[in-house]
């Protein structure tokens, strides 16, 4: 064991150092006190019902659901106090999509199936209806080229089915399957592809239409092989359709040409068919934390400015961050940090930072806060990672964290993603966090 000698200067010192911090985190708690009722867990609520409503369809591109959303938002900002940057709240950008707007019909062996819950259609698919031949394909049709070229001479304007029970015990599942998804259809001409699958249904939106739909089914419809399918799906490919991005700011009492920038994009699924993808966690969460900022900054202004950005479009690919990040409506070189929020419903196991590894101050400066006054169960740092609508702007060199919640439910990108079942666990300290975060700048 080593021994260390200190001097009594030293000492005292070392003493005053932690004092101090005892201090800083004292004023700290107390600040938290006296604003304890800055986040408003029932306003937070009252949001993430909202824009889970019918009437925003899910804010996607059926219904005007994403032009529902925007508005909403925007009359928060107005109520708030939040203004403008430019002559107006919205920032425009067109964009294409894949829609469904109307019921989709399936039947298996005469047994009509629920759309979302039994089964989801590729969003790329097109348009199709009628009465089919189903044919399955099995590992045996893939133990040589000759049993191949047999099997697909077959599958003429039928469905080849594809069920990956039968695959189970073969490593060729998904070399398989991605077979099947690349199949050219002007050379085999079959009607489409069923695939059976025991990873949980998820949907995405897509930006083209592909020559032949694709369903895939929860594989406890029905395992047994089947020879029929009956089906209708409409299409409506929307072709450079305009939206938007909701932009306001609270301007600095100081520096107000220097920024600090919460994002958080309020666009979901939509609608597939009569199927509603409400994405109360996917991310009404993330809007209610933003707008719940924004009341918490209008009351308690900073010396520099904040803005407060609904992204359009993440769900299409990035588009609405992407188009701002390009067309900016402040300047980018002068954000002292961008905090971009999606998935805050939860919080059971703490967060995650992305870019923690990357910005390791402000990440360690968040991490001694969380700890100081024991918020979060942890805060847990990720590498950077180019999936969330901070990306954009970390391309262009802009500080930044992507955070979201961890543990609790799992519904993601399904029908089950709605209000009645989103804990908001840690939304609460999660505010408290992101709150004095900023203000520690």
């Amino acid at each position: 064991m080593k021994m260390f000698c200190f001097g009594r200067s030293t000492i005292i010192y070392r003493m005053k150092s932690q004092i101090f911090k005892i201090i800083i985190i004292g004023a700290i708690i107390l600040e938290l006190t006296n604003n304890s009722g800055a986040q408003d867990i029932d306003y937070a609520r009252k949001i993430i019902d909202s824009l889970c409503s019918n009437e925003m369809a899910g804010r996607g591109y059926v219904a005007d659901g994403h032009r529902k959303a925007a508005s909403f938002i925007e009359n928060e900002f107005r109520k708030i106090g939040v203004k403008p940057i430019s002559n107006s709240y919205n920032q425009h950008f067109n964009i294409s999509v894949n829609t469904f707007p109307e019921s989709i019909h399936l039947s298996i062996n005469d047994s009509s199936l629920q759309e979302g819950k039994d089964f989801i259609v590729d969003p790329a698919s097109p348009a199709i209806k009628g009465q089919y031949e189903a044919i399955t394909i099995l590992p045996e049709h893939f133990k040589d080229e000759t049993s191949l070229k047999q099997f697909l001479s077959k599958v003429k304007n039928k469905f080849i089915v594809f069920n990956t029970n039968i695959f189970a015990e073969s490593s060729q599942e998904e070399i398989i399957k991605t077979f099947l998804l690349s199949l050219d259809k002007s050379k085999y001409r079959q009607a489409g592809i069923i695939i059976f699958t025991a990873t949980k249904l998820t949907w995405h939106i897509a930006n083209q239409v592909n020559d032949f739909p694709i369903i895939y089914l929860d594989e406890q419809v029905n395992t047994i092989v089947f020879d029929k399918i009956q089906l209708e799906i409409k299409n409506k490919f929307c072709k450079n359709i305009e939206t938007q991005n909701v932009v306001g700011f609270i301007e600095g009492t100081e520096l107000p040409d220097s920024f600090f920038v919460f994002t958080a994009h309020y666009d979901h699924l939509g609608m597939m068919g009569n199927a509603i993808f409400r994405g109360a966690n996917d991310n009404a969460s993330g809007i209610a934390m933003l707008l719940n900022l924004a009341k918490y900054f209008k009351e308690n202004p900073l010396k520099y400015s904040i803005i407060f950005i609904a992204f359009g479009a993440e769900e299409v690919g990035l588009k609405g961050s992407l188009y701002y990040a390009d067309n900016p409506l402040h300047a980018l070189a002068k954000t002292k940090f961008l905090i971009n929020i999606d998935l805050a419903g939860t919080g059971d196991e703490g967060i995650q930072v992305v870019n923690g590894t990357i910005f390791r101050n402000e990440f360690d400066k968040m991490k001694y806060l969380n700890d100081s006054l024991q918020l979060l169960p942890q805060v847990k740092i990720r590498e950077e990672s180019c999936n969330s609508d901070h990306c954009p702007f970390y391309i262009k060199k802009v500080p930044c964290f992507f955070i979201y919640t961890l543990g609790g439910i799992k519904a993601y990108h399904d029908i089950y993603d709605i209000p009645e079942t989103l804990p908001l666990t840690e939304f609460e300290d999660y505010f408290l966090l992101l709150a004095k975060f900023v203000e520690s700048f």
